[in-house]
Order: C-alpha cells, then structure tokens, then sequence
C-alpha cells in the first residue's frame, strides 16, 4: 500500500493507495503547531498498523511538510516523496515563475494533463482554477475561498452570525442567514461560470471542467456549465507523481 498526504491550509486530506486506484479520504484538521508524535496519534486509527511501501507528500505548509516526513521515517521507516521543484511530474510549467507554483495545482494538473484541453476548478481555502493544455499548465486564476470570504464578512460586520454553508430554497434570501447563504453558494456558483466564460473567451479553446476541493459537492449542483464532480483529483496526481519517482527517495 502507498500513503498519500494532501497537506493544505485548512486541512491535511490522507489516503491509501493499492498503487492502481486511491480509496475513501481521511481529514484532519491542519495544525502547524503539531509535533510529530501529536499528529500520529490524530492518524493512527487511520494507518491501523497496516505496512506501507512507500508515502508521498503534497504540501502548502511547510512546517507539517517537515512534520509528516519526520513522522514517516519515525513510524512507518519511510522515507517519503515530497513534490517539490526537480522531481519527475511529466508536467512543464509554463508560467513565469514555476517555483512558486504550489504543490496541489502541481498534483491536480498531473492527473488530468494527459486529457486534452482541462480547467480544473479547486475550491479549497482559496479557489484555484488551474488551465491544463495537454501537459502544460498554462494558466491559473486564485480568488479568495468560501471560509477566507465568510471569516472576512462575519469578521467585520458586527451584527451577521456564523452561518453554516448550505443552499438555501431561493436566491434572494428574506432572513440574515439564507441571505448569507445565497451569497455564499450562489455567488461562487456564479463566479465560477463567469470566470469559465473569460477563459473560454481567452484561450479560444473548447475545454473540460473538474470540479474538486472541499465544498464542491455543495456548489457543483449549482453550476450550469458541463463539468465532472471528482474529490480525488490532487491525490490521484500526486499517486501519478509517486509512480514517476518511486525509484528514488526525495528529502526536504
């Protein structure tokens, strides 16, 4: 079995892989401040003592990045894979500075780079939408996520509540609550659209969408445009990745 790690802002998204396909995810809450022997009590339940033959990293926070190797040579004698610039992707960045280009966009645009025109739609802590042309990444569009936007509403504003993300009946809310709402999902629902429409007008190009990332089944619905609902995006990437290099172990 492989064990992949998705490490992002809001959360570290986890799974098994038989090497062929990646199984159902596990979520822990991101926690830089996380030692080593914290963060494999979060997980043990999930590894359940199984044996592993290899791990694999995709990090945007450096610090767990380090945490989660040290805790794969600890545990598990692992020495894991990291994405990170110089290793076998297949993928050619072609922005103007690759190596600022995170490790998740890598992931995702690796597991569709080999279907044609793509545009993967990412809604994670912020939503990325991310142009894959073959096995170029060409392009990338990042806006504000739907946590960043409500924390930055509810944080300023003194009289609107914490709301949970759900859809309400109509667009036009008639209570604080459902008009958050609304806003919420309805208007990334329609963000998304728009800005699909820009890069259509842009590129010139017909192209498929791919909707991943935490809230994507909640605004998926929503969304007019043809698209595939499909959550395994970055970590079926990143197992690609795995593949490319698995001959050779890769440190921080």
């Amino acid at each position: 079995m492989i064990l992949l790690f998705d490490v992002g802002n809001t959360n570290i998204h986890m799974s098994q892989s038989d090497g062929k396909s990646v199984t159902s995810q596990y979520r822990v809450k991101t926690d830089p401040s996380l030692t080593v022997d914290e963060l494999y009590e979060k997980i043990k339940a999930y590894i359940n003592n199984q044996s592993f033959e290899g791990v694999a990293i995709s990090s945007v926070v450096p610090t767990l990045t380090r945490t989660i190797a040290d805790l794969c040579e600890t545990y598990l004698n692992i020495n894991p894979l990291i994405v990170k610039m110089g290793i076998k992707t297949g993928l050619l960045i072609k922005t103007d500075h690759p190596q600022e280009v995170g490790a998740d966009l890598i992931c995702a645009a690796v597991d569709v780079m080999k279907q044609g025109h793509q545009v993967i739609v990412d809604l994670g802590t912020a939503i990325k939408y991310i142009y894959v042309d073959n096995n170029k990444m060409k392009g990338v569009i990042i806006t504000p996520g739907v946590d960043i936007s409500m924390k930055a509403l509810v944080g300023n504003t003194a009289l609107l509540p914490e709301i949970s993300i759900e859809v309400p009946k109509k667009v036009l809310g008639t209570n604080t609550i459902e008009c958050m709402q609304s806003g919420v999902t309805y208007g990334v629902a329609a963000q998304i659209e728009g800005l699909l429409q820009r890069i259509e007008h842009e590129i010139q190009t017909p192209f498929h969408v791919t909707l991943t990332g935490g809230i994507s089944p909640v605004i998926s619905p929503l969304i007019k445009y043809p698209h595939t609902l499909d959550d395994y995006v970055v970590l079926k990437g990143l197992l690609s990745i795995y593949h490319k290099n698995k001959e050779n172990n890769h440190e921080l």
